[in-house]
């Protein structure tokens, strides 16, 4: 880690970043929700001088409206498939007044990401536009009724897919990496400071910056609002989810998931997951054992360009 970033993240320097609140108390989250978590973490580690767009998704509705918003920053709503287009427009806009150091922030679902906003994102990457993109990703399209989106997880239950969804969730890391970015991550909302020290970093990277954040929802995902950090962290310590980033083209692993792979210890069994959750009432059987395959698959694959990483590195000191 950077020097500048050890200095930041001493507990004195974050009681003070607990202190500083850009996302306000007094929205209209969900009890539970992890997207306001997320969001006032990511505000800290940014600052005030940041600019957020948000594309139709939960966001746009527990932002509140003018004079009474959530956030402390300007914020601007935007379509669907217009998130990352009009990021794009604000940060020349930024810097054709003289404010190119301005931080803009996309803050989009899984619907407006994976789906639906994915032309305009793929485009801002190709452009290398300077913004920050974070999917905040709840596996699911959660304010218009729970449907399923390119993010929901094989065998979940939504309102489109009561027998359990047929397909796997896109690869959207895999798809952004193909863009060749200078810093890529995923993140979680159980752990915050990791989010923090990524977004701390993606502001020091010029180009499109992406960060893909699993945030559990309560009311979607049917588990009780106080669990939303347990199954957070049942997510990263099961496998089902797994922390990296990929910077100037170099993976490594982080928090939970590089201590799992680093020791002996065996992650927490699949089900203690799957079982939390309403919408994993069908997850048994062949849907439960090909979940566990897709897991396992994911890890490997991880393994598999971690292994390519270090034996190139040895070629070339060699």
């Amino acid at each position: 880690m950077p020097e500048e970033l050890r200095k930041k993240l001493t507990p004195k320097v974050l009681a003070e970043e607990a202190r500083k609140e850009l996302w306000l108390k007094g929205n209209g989250t969900c009890p539970g929700c992890s997207l306001s978590l997320s969001l006032r973490w990511a505000l800290k580690a940014l600052g005030p001088n940041t600019c957020v767009v948000a594309p139709a998704s939960c966001t746009n509705v527990v932002v509140g409206l003018y004079p009474r918003s959530a956030s402390g920053v300007p914020f601007t709503n935007m379509v669907f498939a217009g998130g990352a287009a009009a990021a794009s427009g604000i940060k020349a806009a930024m810097r054709a007044r003289g404010h190119g150091e301005t931080n803009v922030l996309v803050w989009a679902g899984d619907g407006g990401t994976f789906d639906i906003g994915i032309q305009a994102l793929s485009g801002a990457a190709e452009r290398g536009d300077d913004v920050i993109y974070v999917c905040y990703d709840n596996e699911a399209y959660m304010n218009t009724g729970t449907q399923r989106s390119g993010g929901t997880p094989f065998g979940a239950i939504t309102t489109t897919t009561p027998a359990g969804k047929k397909e796997h969730k896109k690869d959207l890391m895999a798809i952004m990496a193909g863009h060749h970015l200078d810093y890529l991550a995923t993140a979680c909302s159980a752990y915050p400071l990791d989010l923090y020290e990524k977004l701390l970093k993606a502001k020091r990277h010029r180009g499109l910056k992406f960060i893909h954040l699993l945030a559990p929802c309560p009311p979607g995902w049917r588990f009780q609002p106080r669990h939303a950090p347990k199954v957070g962290k049942l997510a990263v310590q099961t496998g089902m989810w797994i922390l990296y980033e990929i910077e100037h083209g170099r993976m490594q692993l982080t928090g939970p998931s590089k201590r799992l792979a680093e020791s002996d210890a065996k992650p927490k069994r699949l089900s203690e997951y799957l079982e939390i959750q309403g919408r994993f009432r069908r997850a048994q059987g062949e849907i439960y054992q090909e979940l566990e395959r897709w897991v396992e698959g994911n890890w490997q694959a991880v393994r598999d360009q971690l292994a390519s990483q270090a034996a190139h590195a040895a070629a070339e000191e060699g």
